[in-house]
């Protein structure tokens, strides 16, 4: 290969290439129309409902590329309610005195979503940041905490963000290289079980919910490999969900709630995954 020419090279120009030269022709009637723009660099044109394929491709490929070209191989995931506040902070989501007042009790969960992430970051320094790196929705509350407590001890984590008419903007402890932005909910939920190897699951709403029995689901019916799913705060569980109550309905396997540690310290939880892993 010539020297001057670098890895990667071709004898066809790159697309960043003919992007400036398009951009250095004379404005004309001809230029200025949508229909001269580069198909890639057209935004009315990547919107259009029939281009959804296209997007999802995009959509799934943007965050890989990145995530592999950092190396980072596996991650611990934090999921857990927008809503929790850090403690002494604003129950900013309380529609009621009733909501106020759990809210500010459930703000524990912030702390200690806070600890369970320095550990595990803690934890993944050993692999240069390879390994057990923390990923969240990329939003407030929990996911706030999780992404802070990875900043705490200097590691970097992941936000998968999403958007949506509220609650939902990058928390600021969120790695900016690794913050990503999604359309497509089922892509972002790929993303985070692609390299999952610990999910922890904190008190949370219908968001949380669903990624908690998506991810179950995927176990039981064998589609992933099993991981630790450990869920924070065992009387809330207990409270919000009856798995053994669906056991004896018969709508699962006896065993199969099974599949779920309870914890309700961020020593505990990371206890579950070192015997998980004999670390």
């Amino acid at each position: 290969m010539n020297p001057t020419q670098k890895a990667g090279w071709t004898p066809l120009p790159h697309a960043d290439e003919d992007l400036e030269r398009a951009k250095s022709v004379p404005e004309t009637p001809q230029t200025v129309a949508p229909t001269y723009r580069l198909a890639w660099n057209d935004e009315d044109f990547m919107t259009r409902r029939e281009l959804r394929p296209v997007r999802l491709q995009l959509e799934l490929m943007k965050p890989e590329l990145v995530l592999s070209e950092r190396g980072i191989r596996s991650t611990v995931i934090l999921f857990g309610g927008a809503r929790i506040p850090e403690p002494g902070g604003a129950a900013w989501a309380a529609k009621n005195e009733t909501q106020k007042k759990n809210l500010e009790a459930n703000s524990r969960y912030y702390e200690e979503a806070r600890a369970f992430a320095r550990i595990c970051s803690q934890h993944s320094a050993a692999s240069y940041y390879r390994e057990f790196v923390v990923v969240t929705g990329g939003g407030p509350g929990v996911m706030e905490a999780g992404n802070r407590g990875a900043a705490d001890v200097g590691a970097p984590s992941i936000g998968l963000n999403i958007v949506l008419p509220h609650e939902q903007a990058p928390n600021p402890y969120v790695s900016p290289e690794l913050c990503f932005n999604f359309h497509y909910f089922a892509i972002r939920k790929m993303h985070f079980i692609m390299r999952a190897k610990a999910i922890a699951v904190f008190p949370g709403g219908f968001g949380t919910m669903d990624e908690l029995f998506e991810t179950l689901t995927l176990i039981q019916t064998g589609r992933m490999e099993r991981v630790p799913i450990i869920l924070f705060g065992e009387e809330f569980w207990r409270r919000s969900i009856d798995l053994d109550y669906l056991a004896e309905q018969g709508t699962i396997s006896p065993g199969d709630q099974d599949i779920i540690d309870f914890a309700d310290t961020a020593d505990d939880a990371w206890k579950v995954i070192q015997k998980f892993y004999g670390l």
